[in-house]
């Protein structure tokens, strides 16, 4: 019997384990602006390491760390960065790159897989000759794993190609690397090597890896030098920091062993929707640790089914008028799965026998998933 709610609205949802606790408790902290904290210095040491980078950089969240990536790389005001029309940078953190850093967006239509076609990435890098009209591009941005694409993996060798149109154009290549240790487990590629020809990478320590706060931002030592000022000019510079970054340390010590688990039951998820009759999955795009199932009857819609979820004490999020994201995290178990599974069948079946009752939930408003 599950007793503990069943909270599938994003690997961002977890609670920190009695591990990074302690660590928190423990930690030998000081002065982070200052340069001073030990655990902070120490974490971003082991990022460097892990990611194959000269230097890294402790930040709040992924929106933050994606912001100075992409203004450290495009300094001067009316630069371009191609990324993906689909992707998290473009369309779920505000239009900071704009509205902040004065930068445009040019955008690329993202594949089902997440990737950007080359050819269609070199016609979007503006000629010289045509500078005195429009903006001068100067970075490309990818998203690996690719959460509105369903969490799909980039190969390495993708992401190489990439590297070489950026660098042979002289650009930059900036990687939204939120949940790219999930993408690592999944295709048994070390991290190093999938973000071997990026610039800077952002990494998300409290999505996939369950920490409770922060993101980290990786790259040359001159990039994260300055990337510490835009971080201080932001209001992210934290003093006794090193009190988040035991958790982090603990996360990425912890967790990433986990991941494998994460995905295998996202799979057994998908398998399970996929027996429902009134829901449509592809279970062969399930990838990582993110299941988007499609709703074919037109009488249950997302907010009607997440309305008797939560009655049962399951947790999910729209991604669509039609559509449902689920996220299995660390703090899912076998067994939640199968309640999670078991509750949406009868919330289906609760919804068609009792319409009337959720007549007032189809108003056309659809809360989603925002970019969790």
């Amino acid at each position: 019997m599950v007793t503990n709610v069943v909270d599938l609205r994003s690997d961002t949802v977890t609670k920190p384990s009695d591990a990074m606790r302690a660590a928190m408790a423990a930690a030998d902290v000081d002065d982070d602006v200052l340069g001073a904290d030990p655990t902070a210095h120490r974490f971003e040491m082991e990022m460097a390491r892990i990611t194959g980078k000269e230097a890294a950089l402790f930040v709040p969240s992924g929106t933050m760390a994606n912001l100075i990536s992409v203004l450290v790389h495009c300094d001067t005001r009316g630069s371009e960065v191609i990324l993906g029309d689909n992707s998290h940078i473009h369309i779920y953190e505000n239009g900071g790159i704009s509205t902040i850093g004065g930068v445009h967006p040019k955008t690329v239509r993202n594949n089902p897989d997440g990737t950007m076609d080359i050819d269609k990435i070199v016609a979007a890098i503006r000629h010289p000759d045509g500078a005195l009209y429009y903006p001068t591009t100067r970075l490309i941005c990818l998203e690996n794993t690719h959460a509105n694409c369903g969490g799909k993996c980039l190969s390495a060798e993708y992401t190489d190609e990439v590297g070489e149109v950026a660098k042979s154009h002289g650009l930059k290549l900036h990687i939204d690397g939120a949940r790219i240790f999930n993408a690592s487990v999944a295709l048994g590629v070390p991290v190093h090597r999938l973000v071997k020809a990026a610039d800077s990478v952002s990494v998300c320590i409290s999505k996939g890896l369950g920490a409770p706060v922060g993101s980290v931002i990786v790259g040359s030592t001159a990039f994260i030098e300055k990337a510490k000022i835009l971080r201080k000019t932001l209001g992210g510079g934290m003093r006794q920091v090193g009190i988040l970054c035991a958790a982090a340390y603990v996360a990425v010590r912890d967790t990433v062993g986990k991941l494998a688990d994460d995905h295998r039951r996202a799979k057994v998820l998908a398998d399970g929707l996929k027996k429902i009759k009134h829901f449509r999955v592809d279970t062969t795009s399930v990838e990582t640790n993110m299941v988007f199932f499609d709703i074919v009857d037109s009488r249950i819609s997302p907010d009607k089914l997440c309305q008797v979820l939560e009655q049962r004490n399951v947790l999910a999020m729209p991604a669509g008028s039609k559509s449902m994201r689920l996220v299995i995290h660390y703090q899912i178990s076998d067994s939640d799965v199968q309640y999670a599974l078991t509750c949406v069948e009868k919330a289906a079946e609760e919804i068609l026998t009792g319409s009337k009752k959720f007549e007032h939930l189809t108003n056309g408003t659809t809360r989603n998933s925002y970019g969790h």
